[in-house]
């Protein structure tokens, strides 16, 4: 073959191990068998099928096209299903691959294909870290330069990427010296220029670069989206943590100070108390029903009915039964109820009222939660159509929905000095009975990517 037409087929052989990578990681499926260490034989199997099929078909196209060598990349995805896989993968790879070379009479490509697989998965084993097999770089003076910075404070000759990307210039020279002695029992694309040849030895150790470079790009990704969903998670319990005990500080306070003067009462409270600690207790859920949100609200308001007297605190709830099964964030209502009772009812002399309200709208769930307290002046409020409230509930609400809804959420805040105060909140429908499920913080994970 020319020269020219040697370089031809060598650039687009990168050009094809880049497009079979790059479609490759498309699919869900195969990114869920590549990026596991552990794998059982079936899924090996399918690991191996998902690499084999598109070079088979690359080694059938050099038999049918002449003079396009470019797609058949046996030996190299060989060696790559072996120090993925491991020594079977890498065994039954090369096994499938050489196929069809040895229906056309290259009787030499299967044991061959077989032997660099099992090389391959050899060295997987020998990897003492499985990060240099998807940090391999075909530039061997960058390995050099690394492993001698590892050996300057501790010595250590083992270098597991200049071992791999020997193999691949050993294995490479083994295959033209079969095709040299063995004519056409192998293929092997090889020139009598020495700079030609140096270049098709690079482009096989490159050609298993960038695969390995495409599928830690992919890999790097999946596991940043990993760290920032448990770090949503993490911000969330945080948030939620953080409203439990300021909830439990005040309902102590209103405690204290019924013991001395009206024990009955104070052991009533207590008992009221017992029950929301044991569903804060047992519930690790992020969401809940909007029924059993208003259940817990229940048992707060009756203990600040105690607190306050039946003829102080009159609560009024409006809330459509078609509402009640929409899953909201656990524990949204008891601080906005919080803050009517404690800055809109509790410097009031007579009856106060709070107004619980649920319904559904095109836009999603509809909550409000309204008081005929004192409100609060133009100097209090929030800026107009901010989601940010006063006080450390109010804030860890609108904090709460901003992790979690993004700008699918809304808080909005109307109060009118001596008159009161609506805090409306909007959310987007979770219809669903059971824990919202794992994949809604990845879609909240990607959209605020």
């Amino acid at each position: 073959m020319e020269p020219r037409l040697i370089w031809i087929n060598l650039l687009v052989k990168l050009g094809v191990a880049a497009a079979v990578s790059s479609s490759l990681v498309r699919s869900v499926a195969f990114k869920s068998l590549l990026f596991r260490e552990e794998r059982s034989l079936l899924q090996k199997t399918y690991l191996v099928l998902w690499f084999s099929l598109p070079i088979m078909i690359g080694t059938w196209i050099r038999f049918s096209v002449n003079s396009f060598v470019a797609g058949d990349l046996s030996f190299e995805t060989a060696l790559l299903l072996g120090v993925i896989g491991g020594r079977w993968s890498g065994v039954l790879g090369g096994v499938l691959m050489a196929l069809p070379a040895l229906l056309h009479g290259e009787w030499a490509t299967l044991p061959f294909g077989v032997l660099c697989g099992f090389i391959a998965g050899q060295l997987r084993t020998m990897a003492l870290d499985k990060d240099d097999i998807w940090s391999f770089s075909p530039f061997i003076d960058l390995s050099i330069y690394r492993l001698i910075r590892r050996n300057l404070p501790t010595p250590r000759l083992f270098d597991w990427q200049i071992m791999f990307f020997t193999t691949i210039i050993a294995l490479r020279f083994v295959q033209s010296q079969l095709a040299r002695y063995f004519a056409h029992s192998i293929f092997s694309m090889d020139s009598g220029n020495l700079w030609v040849e140096v270049a098709i030895y690079a482009a096989s150790a490159m050609a298993i670069g960038i695969e390995l470079k495409i599928f830690n790009s992919v890999r790097i990704q999946i596991k940043l989206e990993e760290q920032e969903r448990l770090l949503l998670h993490a911000r969330m319990e945080a948030l939620q943590n953080q409203i439990n005990p300021h909830f439990l500080f005040n309902t102590l306070n209103s405690i204290s100070s019924l013991v001395r003067f009206d024990p009955d009462t104070a052991r009533e409270v207590i008992s009221k108390l017992a029950t929301i600690l044991r569903r804060l207790l047992n519930s690790a859920d992020s969401f809940v029903p909007l029924r059993e949100e208003v259940e817990f609200i229940d048992n707060y308001l009756d203990i600040e009915v105690v607190r306050f007297g039946k003829d102080k605190l009159r609560v009024v709830k409006e809330l459509a039964p078609d509402s009640l099964d929409v899953m909201v964030p656990s524990m949204l209502l008891q601080p906005l109820v919080e803050n009517s009772i404690k800055h809109g009812l509790a410097s009031k002399v007579e009856v106060g009222s709070i107004y619980l309200r649920s319904r559904l709208s095109d836009s999603g769930l509809v909550i409000e939660v309204e008081d005929d307290g004192v409100g609060m002046a133009a100097t209090q409020m929030p800026e107009a159509g901010s989601t940010r409230g006063s006080g450390i509930g109010m804030a860890n609400i609108s904090e709460r929905l901003q992790v979690l809804y993004g700008d699918t959420a809304r808080m909005t805040i109307d109060s009118h000095e001596g008159k009161g105060t609506l805090v409306r909140i909007r959310l987007p429908l979770l219809q669903t009975a059971g824990a919202v499920p794992e994949s809604f913080y990845e879609e909240r994970s990607t959209t605020r990517r």
